[in-house]
């Protein structure tokens, strides 16, 4: 056993084998996303819809899990890879842009897990509804503040049971796929081969399911944000990969199996989560309260996992001087404290506007995916930008060069294409957080003492200031509805 730090020392900052940023990767992934797939894709498109879209956001997810491989191995000095990416490849603005709003899509995705656990309760008892209710508003809120104690324990501790979890949790979902392929029924499956007789054309379909796969995907970078804390630099690389095969494996076999067990007008209609709707349908009440059980576990391990890394990138972005200084300190355990306060105090305000909102879930479920996707984009275009200017590729064979160039162009259009995909309503909902959210830079660069914005960092926040109040006046209006 090693020694305790003496008094007044801080732990050493915790090391992570290959397999434990593995499945920091997967136990990011496979949370409240996968059990709400059936539903979700089965009201917007049908099994030919599905099988494309899940090959664009495979490839195109492939193609970013490739670019964070890429950059680890080229930036080794860039901690916290999905900000730090954006920084040294468009400046501080850019930078503290892409932090924010992959804090913020953290944040309010853990808001997603506590209302799918109380949806999923509420099977049980009445009072927790969809779980938008008064009641289960309050013991979600409990829950926010419970994690919070165990995770400010330390993030060894943390991080030993989201590997524990993350096994336990990937066991029920295979058992689904499993149960599906036996109930598998041909003329279901054939029956819901199209979807256009109420979903509208093919690109329709697929590009209304982006969002979902974006949400379910969210994590793949989870390594990379943790890179400071790897054993070996290599592992980060690595790890991202072997995470995302699994994990895509995963995703698009419970989608796909579910079309042959229920007609889609069932499989939309399916309270979430509705992987234990599907389950049930084909083998009883056993079934529900299996999968059910299953996504508690689930929820909760992705929700520990997010937490962490939302507080990661709060800290890193902070002793970077990108965001205040307060927010770079952290215990006596290496925990960022006041980061990982302001993320609690975050996702606490986003469950008090779920209450208030048409469908909580989805709602939350959007924002998570929209917010993220700015810090998708200028990852893949710094990429782009070290291909096309060979910055690192001295002295490597050209094909090196070419073959990250082609790669990080598909992740760079088809992270635009996502963009395009989330619609601008959410796009601009995303900017009524971006737009106050630059007050934490501003107070970052007067601690420094210097200018606020240079060069083309002001038309970028006029773009989002415009944005925010074209969000503000489009709710006030009912253009726009939660």
């Amino acid at each position: 056993m090693s020694n305790p730090p003496a008094p007044g020392e801080k732990a050493p900052a915790a090391k992570l084998s290959l397999l434990t940023l593995t499945t920091v990767v997967i136990g990011s992934m496979v949370g409240a996303g996968v059990f709400s797939l059936p539903q979700r894709f089965a009201e917007e498109t049908g099994v030919w819809g599905a099988l494309v879209a899940w090959l664009i956001a495979g490839s195109g997810m492939l193609m970013l899990a490739f670019v964070f491989q890429r950059l680890s191995m080229r930036k080794p000095e860039l901690d916290a890879g999905i900000f730090a990416y954006a920084k040294a490849g468009f400046g501080n603005y850019v930078g503290f842009f892409s932090a924010a709003g992959y804090w913020a899509s953290a944040c309010v995705g853990n808001v997603t897990y506590w209302v799918l656990t109380m949806s999923t309760l509420g099977v049980l008892f009445p009072q927790l509804g969809a779980g938008d209710t008064l009641l289960a508003v309050v013991l979600s809120s409990a829950g926010l503040w419970g994690f919070f104690f165990l995770i400010r324990r330390g993030i060894r501790e943390a991080t030993a049971i989201n590997r524990i979890v993350t096994i336990a949790k990937v066991v029920p979902i295979l058992v689904f796929v499993l149960f599906a392929v036996f109930l598998f029924d041909p003329a279901v499956f054939a029956g819901n081969l199209t979807g256009a007789d109420y979903t509208g054309p093919l690109f329709e379909q697929v590009s209304n399911t982006m969002l979902v796969t974006v949400f379910v995907f969210l994590g793949v970078e989870g390594a990379s944000v943790y890179s400071r804390h790897a054993r070996r630099r290599e592992d980060v690389g690595r790890a991202t990969i072997l995470g995302f095969l699994s994990v895509f494996a995963i995703f698009a076999s419970v989608t796909i199996v579910s079309y042959g067990v229920l007609p889609m007008e069932q499989l939309a209609e399916l309270r979430q989560p509705s992987m234990a709707g599907v389950l049930e349908s084909g083998v009883g009440t056993w079934g529900l309260v299996f999968v059910s059980a299953g996504l508690i576990i689930s929820v909760m391990g992705a929700y520990l996992a997010w937490s962490l890394m939302a507080a990661e990138v709060l800290y890193v972005a902070a002793t970077e001087k990108d965001m205040p200084r307060f927010l770079s300190r952290v215990s006596d355990d290496d925990v960022p404290v006041n980061a990982l306060l302001l993320s609690t105090l975050l996702s606490q305000l986003v469950m008090v506007i779920t209450y208030f909102s048409e469908d909580a879930f989805d709602f939350a479920l959007d924002m998570t995916a929209v917010l993220t996707l700015f810090s998708l984009l200028f990852a893949a275009l710094y990429a782009l930008k070290l291909g096309w200017s060979g910055e690192t590729y001295e002295g490597a064979p050209s094909r090196i060069r070419r073959g990250d160039l082609t790669i990080a162009v598909i992740a760079t259009v088809y992270s635009v294409f996502l963009v395009y995909a989330a619609g601008l309503p959410l796009v601009l909902l995303s900017m009524i957080f971006y737009a106050p959210a630059t007050v934490l830079f501003v107070i970052a660069r007067r601690e420094q003492g210097q200018r606020v914005f240079r060069g083309g960092e002001l038309f970028l926040f006029l773009i989002t200031l415009a944005g925010a109040v074209a969000g503000v006046l489009a709710l006030t209006r009912g253009w726009i509805e939660l």
